[in-house]
C-alpha cells in the first residue's frame, strides 16, 4: 500500500518498514516488545477451544503467541490489508488449517459469517480517526458470541501533558495526532455505548499501555 487512506495516521505504515516490522519492533523497544507482548498474550486466558479474531493482525507474531494457548479444534483468522504482513503471516503458518488470513480492511463493515469467542486489535485502534474507531468495534461485536471478549492491546488514558519529559518527547515525535485524542477518551464508558459490560485492565510500561477486555452482552 503506497497512498495512505488516513494522511495523519502512524499506524498505515512504508513498505520498509511492513516488511521488517518484527525487526523494527524488537530494535526500536531495546528487546522488550517480545516479553511485553508474550505476557499481555497470556492475560488474554485463551482456551483450547478458541477461536479468535485478530484485527489488523500484521505479520502474526501475536497469532502465532496465541495458537500455543489453542488445541486441536482452535482457530485463528488474521485480518490486514497490507500485502507484505500477508506474505509474512503466511510465513509463519505455512499450510496450518487452523489459522488463516483475510485480505479485509477492518475500517469499514464487514461480515465473515462467523461469531468469534474472543476478538483482539493489537496498536491499531488508536491511529484512526475517532469516528473510523466506531466502526472497528462494531465489526468487533458483530463478530463476537454472545458473552465473546474484545481485547485492545493499545495506550492507556493518560495525560499527555504530565508524562515525564522524556516519555512525552517520544510519544509526540512518535506518535500521530489520532493518538494524542485517543488517550483522552474514556473507552469503558464508549464500548458500553456499543453493548459490551464486564471490563477487565493490564497495565504495562508505567501503565502507559493497557490491554483492556470487554465482555460483549448478551446470552
Amino acid at each position: 500500500m503506497n497512498e495512505k487512506i488516513y494522511p495523519d495516521s502512524g499506524v498505515e505504515l512504508k513498505p520498509f518498514i511492513s516488511k521488517n516490522y518484527d525487526r523494527v519492533m524488537n530494535i526500536g523497544s531495546f528487546g522488550f516488545y517480545k516479553g511485553f507482548i508474550h505476557k499481555t498474550i497470556a492475560q488474554m486466558q485463551i482456551q483450547p477451544n478458541d477461536t479468535i479474531l485478530d484485527l489488523g493482525c500484521g505479520t502474526g507474531r501475536n497469532a502465532f503467541l496465541m495458537k500455543n494457548y489453542l488445541g486441536e479444534k482452535g482457530i485463528i483468522t488474521g485480518l490486514d490489508i497490507s500485502e507484505a504482513m500477508k506474505k509474512q503471516f503466511l510465513q509463519k503458518f505455512g499450510n496450518d488449517k487452523n489459522i488463516r488470513f483475510i485480505n479485509q480492511r477492518i475500517d469499514v463493515d464487514f461480515d465473515l459469517e462467523q461469531k468469534f469467542d474472543k476478538v483482539f486489535i493489537s496498536f491499531v485502534i488508536h491511529g484512526f480517526p475517532h469516528e473510523v474507531r466506531s466502526i472497528v468495534i462494531k465489526n468487533a461485536y458483530h463478530h463476537l458470541k454472545p458473552g465473546g471478549s474484545f481485547y485492545i492491546l493499545d495506550f492507556a488514558e493518560f495525560d499527555m501533558e504530565a508524562m515525564p519529559f522524556l516519555y512525552r518527547w517520544v510519544f509526540k515525535t512518535i506518535e500521530c495526532k489520532y493518538a494524542f485524542d485517543y488517550i483522552k477518551r474514556n473507552w469503558k464508558a464508549l464500548l458500553k455505548n456499543v453493548g459490551f459490560s464486564t471490563f477487565e485492565e493490564h497495565f504495562h510500561m508505567k501503565k502507559y499501555v493497557r490491554l483492556l477486555k470487554a465482555v460483549k452482552n448478551g446470552l
